[in-house]
């Protein structure tokens, strides 16, 4: 058989016709600017929550059943965070709250993992499906394909440590 060839321009994807096709065309209300905080607005999350953005359907697939891929969005410090259940426990978005909470008090995400090393604390790695979710929410950039997630007990014990590593 042969083997279609693809290219990458500008996130743009082209077969080997060289027809493009447009990977960022996801209905998304209002783009968000890069240099704007990741936070999620109202409207990106309603249309979410009520289907239309795309990714947030349940399968039943994988570790935590019917509820694996339901996105929630849950309050922590005072700004709302990506979450799933998985198997009947509440898992935050690991770059969404290092953006919002980490990022100004240590290194890097490096750093975090490190942390998290030494603290015993061990991230559930997101499937596909929930990493397409939270790009999809905005959680996490356009170009990741990875991310973990942390239980809020978890991420309490790593802001504490990263916060009392500043003094």
């Amino acid at each position: 058989t042969e083997r279609r060839k693809l290219r990458i321009n500008y996130g743009r994807i082209s077969n080997s016709s060289g027809a493009f096709t447009d990977l960022h065309s996801r209905g998304r209300e209002q783009p968000v600017p890069p240099a704007e905080s990741p936070r999620l607005t109202s409207s990106m999350i309603n249309s979410f929550i009520t289907g239309t953005g795309g990714g947030g359907s349940t399968n039943g697939n994988g570790p935590g059943g019917v509820h694996n891929n339901e996105c929630k969005m849950v309050e922590v410090h005072g700004v709302k965070v990506a979450s799933f259940t998985v198997d009947g426990q509440e898992l935050i978005c690991l770059p969404q709250v290092f953006d919002l909470f980490l990022k100004h008090l240590v290194g890097g995400l490096h750093t975090v993992y490190t942390k998290l090393k030494r603290l015993d604390i061990c991230p559930v790695v997101c499937t596909v499906e929930q990493v397409r979710i939270l790009r999809g929410l905005g959680a996490i950039q356009p170009g990741v394909n990875r991310c973990k997630l942390i239980t809020r007990k978890d991420f309490e014990a790593l802001y504490n440590d990263c916060t009392n590593a500043r003094q």
